[in-house]
């Protein structure tokens, strides 16, 4: 069965790759210097969630003996 992990960690991964592909796309077609700067903060942005999705997990409660 998959998990709410699993699933949220292959949506910012798909996230990642969709915003790449098409910054790319976009490029190969022509674009200008202020589309540039989108399409770089678009990928950085995803890359961002998709490493704070991975890193931020919850602080489990100290074990007692």
């Amino acid at each position: 069965m998959i998990t709410s992990k699993e699933l949220i960690d292959w949506g910012t991964a798909s996230l990642v790759i969709l915003c790449g592909g098409m910054a790319g796309h976009y490029a190969a077609v022509g674009m200008t210097p202020v589309q540039w700067a989108g399409a770089t903060a678009a990928v950085l942005g995803s890359v961002t969630v998709a490493v704070a999705v991975r890193v931020w997990t919850p602080a489990k409660a100290p074990q007692r003996d």
